[in-house]
């Protein structure tokens, strides 16, 4: 969380959304958004377009730390099999937290359902790259059908996420990472 005493208006906002957001999701008001941040609703309109503007321009910050926590620390010592149950580890840690409410990216792609809004356009984005992630290391690991491997892992991670975020199930016992292993093993990857 950025300091409000050093922080810009525009990085409050976008803080401010990100918390709201992630712990109340994405129908929060302009007016709780702006107390939040400590920002008058007309600086808010004066940085972005729209609170749909301001909604996406967070997701959209917060990809490259997404992207590095879910990546594997030694890439290139690690087998693709690695790099792919790394994912589902991450996951796995992440989901103990009593903060955690499931995949940020999937919860807005649920919670808005207009594949228009900006918002839904940069969570789309983000599940398309995980998914050529895994894709791209299934090709490397040698499975027979990298597409269809890459759609069940990212199912299995998207569910996972959810039911953890729902706290409907707990993944520290590793049935995510689990789960994935035995997609792995049919898949014939290495």
């Amino acid at each position: 969380m950025v300091s409000t005493d050093k922080a810009s208006p525009c990085d409050r906002l976008l803080d401010a959304a990100a918390r709201l957001s992630y712990r109340d999701g994405v129908s929060i008001g302009v007016e709780t958004l702006c107390r939040e941040a400590g920002v008058s609703k007309r600086s808010m309109y004066q940085l972005f377009d729209s609170k749909d503007q301001m909604l996406a321009a967070s997701l959209e910050r917060r990809v490259a730390r997404y992207q590095a926590r879910l990546a594997h620390p030694d890439p290139d010592a690690a087998t693709p099999r690695e790099r792919i149950l790394y994912v589902f580890e991450q996951l796995e840690k992440g989901s103990v937290d009593p903060d955690y409410h499931g995949c940020p990216y999937l919860a807005v792609l649920v919670e808005l359902k207009d594949p228009e809004h900006p918002a839904s356009a940069v969570a789309r984005g983000v599940k398309q790259t995980l998914k050529e992630a895994f894709r791209t290391e299934a090709e490397r690991g040698g499975a027979r059908d990298p597409e269809l491997l890459a759609r069940q892992l990212l199912l299995i991670f998207d569910g996972a996420s959810a039911r953890a975020g729902a706290r409907v199930e707990r993944l520290d016992d590793g049935l995510a990472t689990a789960t994935a292993t035995a997609l792995l093993d049919a898949a014939g990857l290495a």
